[in-house]
């Protein structure tokens, strides 16, 4: 047998208690429970419960991480768009300072104290191109996308994000792409192979993907997924299941889709890994479609919140896949 201090080049610590901030690997053992211990990547892969929204709404924006999380805009069908804000602390949701727009079908990037808010439809104006820039504590209104766009697929930071896609009135080509510097949009030449909208979207300014989503013309979901590299979008492997209004969050290598209406509402949710889709057992507990994610969360910690089932829900759920947590070791 190989002693640990063979392969380590240490011994283990001994403690009378657990370590408050242990690291990645890191294994000791508790004289108090007699149990050997380390602090290692656990998966869980499963939805919880969060605190619910105070407003019901489907095709809302969303911004931050799971545990910091803003949402905003969305609608209750047939009504008017809405221009509330809310934030959630990780258990419960707080009413923000409202949009200066009231919009459905808006789009968010960014964290909870940093985000923006991209697009829509106002109800008599149609489409919108608006961009509404917040910083924590107000709503301000910036420059205007190019492109008159709903429900686009959005992703990045408040200084650098990145816009495709949309549903918009002809001529308007759909599958445009545009670049987000912080001041101002800028059209780029490359666009989206597959004109979509309420597409799940992960990633930054540079390396990005969009997945699913509601294909035009015809209308109805798609499982196309493209990745960005910032100068060019390429055909991907599609998700398991075509959806529209589906969600998603994290990088362009390790990204999660979740929710969707590929006929009727589910609450699936797949796992991208930078080189296919894969369908994960543990789907949300609530199925709906046109909800809001926490948009810079990851693969591991996300959040899901509003959409509808039969109508517009406060549900909110948190996603925990691989998540570092102290382990027993046993031995035999």
């Amino acid at each position: 047998m190989v002693a640990y201090t063979g392969i380590q080049g240490q011994n283990i610590l001994i403690v009378s208690s657990d370590p408050a901030n242990p690291v990645e690997g890191q294994i000791w053992y508790n004289s108090t429970s007699n149990l050997l211990k380390g602090y290692a990547n656990v998966v869980t892969n499963a939805w919880s419960a969060g605190g619910n929204m105070n407003t019901a709404r489907s095709n809302l924006g969303g911004a931050g991480i799971q545990t910091a999380a803003l949402a905003f805009g969305g609608y209750v069908y047939p009504g008017p768009g809405f221009a509330n804000s809310e934030s959630y602390n990780g258990t419960s949701w707080t009413a923000t300072p409202t949009l200066n727009q009231a919009r459905l079908g808006i789009s968010g990037l960014g964290l909870q104290t940093a985000a923006l808010g991209v697009g829509g439809y106002a109800t008599g104006l149609g489409e919108r191109a608006n961009t509404e820039s917040w910083n924590g504590s107000a709503w301000t209104s910036v420059n205007a996308m190019n492109r008159n766009r709903y429900m686009p697929g959005l992703v990045g930071t408040q200084t650098a994000g990145l816009v495709f896609g949309g549903n918009a009135p002809a001529p308007t080509n759909t599958a445009l792409t545009e670049s987000w510097n912080g001041t101002s949009w800028t059209n780029l030449p490359a666009s989206l192979n597959n004109n979509k909208y309420s597409s799940a979207t992960a990633g930054t300014q540079t390396a990005a993907i969009g997945a699913g989503g509601t294909a035009t013309p015809p209308y109805g979901p798609t499982s196309a997924s493209e990745s960005w590299n910032g100068s060019t979008w390429t055909s991907t492997p599609s998700l398991n299941t075509a959806k529209a209004g589906v969600s998603g969050t994290g990088s362009q290598t390790a990204a999660l889709a979740f929710g969707g209406n590929p006929g009727s509402v589910t609450g699936a949710t797949e796992l991208w890994n930078g080189s296919s889709w894969a369908t994960n057992p543990n789907s949300m507990a609530t199925a709906r479609a046109a909800l809001a994610s926490s948009s810079n969360g990851t693969q591991n910690l996300a959040l899901g919140f509003g959409g509808y089932t039969t109508g517009a829900v406060t549900t909110t759920e948190e996603w925990t896949g691989a998540a570092l947590a102290v382990r027993t070791i046993t031995t035999s």
